[in-house]
């Protein structure tokens, strides 16, 4: 089997929130939810595992390195996009705080970004060059990439051609995942 396997980091108690590059710990619930992960994975079906820096994903990717045997590379480059000055606000948080720029902001998406937060071309061109990178390594192994909703909503709009509210909904659920195969038509297979 090969291909890039796209995982979503198990839930942390920032749930809600905009969670960007904060860095919380899995909470118990995510912990059940790495454990529902392990247990959905057919056997051998990893060869290596890249994942986002933060901890969120690390602990994800560490479960399955250690039922799969096989390496992390830990990549900045696989984190969620920055919410700057909102990292850690909820939106009705966000709304009461910075109203003008919060409504300025919906109707701007994605090129307005938060105060002080990266800008949506930049974290997609971040995003895109590393799957760009990591596409050759699946040619012929499966690997998989534990990261965040947004960068998954990103592969999943450029190389599996869902628009964005399918992107969305495919990866609101903690330790979703989703296929991409590198063929002449590239499909998903759900996982």
């Amino acid at each position: 089997m090969s291909g890039l396997l796209f995982i979503r980091h198990a839930e942390t108690d920032m749930a809600g929130r905009f969670c960007g590059h904060s860095d919380p710990p899995v909470n118990a619930r995510g912990e059940q939810q790495i454990l529902r992960l392990v247990e959905s994975m057919e056997p051998a079906s990893i060869d290596a595992i890249y994942c986002s820096d933060l901890q969120r994903a690390v602990t994800t990717a560490e479960a399955l390195a250690g039922v799969f045997a096989v390496p992390i590379t830990r990549k900045r480059s696989l984190r969620e996009i920055n919410f700057g000055d909102w990292e850690g606000l909820s939106w009705a948080e966000i709304e009461q705080r910075y109203t003008a720029y919060a409504r300025d902001w919906i109707e701007a998406f994605p090129n307005l970004p938060a105060p002080g937060g990266e800008s949506f071309a930049d974290f997609e061109a971040r995003v895109l060059d590393e799957v760009n990178e990591l596409r050759p390594f699946a040619e012929h192994k499966r690997i998989a990439i534990v990261t965040h909703g947004g960068v998954m909503r990103i592969v999943l709009q450029h190389f599996l051609g869902c628009n964005e509210q399918e992107a969305w909904n495919r990866t609101k659920p903690y330790c979703c995942s989703f296929l991409y195969e590198e063929v002449a038509n590239p499909r998903e297979v759900n996982q």
